[in-house]
């Protein structure tokens, strides 16, 4: 293989990649969102600076994908927390569980997604939208919402799930020094919400060590959506870098 044709391709293996180059197109992706209120001390013990913490709110998610251009369906779940940046409000994501490994290579070299393999799940179950997350054999989080109770303004809802979204890239050298460490922001693009409702909510998180979701503690439910849309992820742009210590 010759040096410029080692030069297109963005992953290994090279005759077999681990994800599709593609620009990730996803139709009827479900979102369960329950926040909630959690320590504020165990929020400023995860998030990096330069980002600021407001409230004390976390939002688990649970996001069952109907279709995914390059790789199929599959389901993830996750932290995000609202932060804020030089004044742009937003969330930070702090831990993302996939079921799929394509989308979860593609998310962490492609782009800053804290994506590591789990399995999650989004089913309806005796009039309750159950979200789960299992890490091996063990439950990490339950999360149940009275299903489609009343209907949730669109234009919320778009709102809910379109705010800007940061993220820690960090790629180490072969000294074992972090060679890149950016921090990253990305957006939802063509969005097209087909349903959001909402009602009342419950979430349990379980302690365990390889996934600690559980360190950010369910101190008050706060607010529940779920969510079914059409919509793009748009590529990442970094925003400040750690190893210069100044906005990139």
């Amino acid at each position: 293989m010759q040096t410029e044709d080692v030069r297109q391709h963005l992953t290994t293996p090279l005759t077999s990649p681990a994800y599709a180059p593609t620009v990730p197109r996803f139709t009827d992706r479900e979102y369960l969102n329950v926040v909630y209120r959690t320590d504020p001390e165990a929020l400023r013990a995860v998030v990096p600076e330069p980002l600021r913490i407001g409230e004390p709110l976390v939002r688990f998610e649970v996001m069952k994908m109907g279709d995914v251009s390059g790789y199929g369906p599959y389901t993830e779940a996750g932290q995000a927390i609202p932060v804020s940046f030089e004044g742009e409000q937003g969330e930070y994501l702090h831990a993302m569980y996939l079921d799929n490994f394509p989308a979860t290579a593609s998310g962490r070299e492609v782009s800053a997604y804290p994506k590591v393999l789990g399995s999650p799940a989004l089913t309806v179950d005796s009039g309750a939208l159950v979200g789960t997350l299992d890490h091996g054999s063990l439950r990490v989080a339950t999360a149940t919402m009275g299903y489609k109770h009343h209907e949730l303004d669109r234009r919320e809802a778009r709102a809910q799930i379109t705010v800007p979204t940061f993220m820690l890239k960090t790629v180490p050298g072969y000294d074992g020094s972090p060679r890149v460490q950016e921090l990253v922001r990305t957006r939802i693009t063509d969005v097209t919400v087909k349903e959001a409702w909402t009602g009342p909510a419950r979430l349990q998180l379980f302690q365990h060590v390889l996934a600690p979701l559980a360190d950010l503690p369910v101190l008050q439910v706060v607010s529940a959506s779920h969510i079914l849309t059409d919509l793009t992820l748009s590529g990442a742009e970094p925003v400040h870098d750690y190893l210069k210590g100044a906005a990139s």
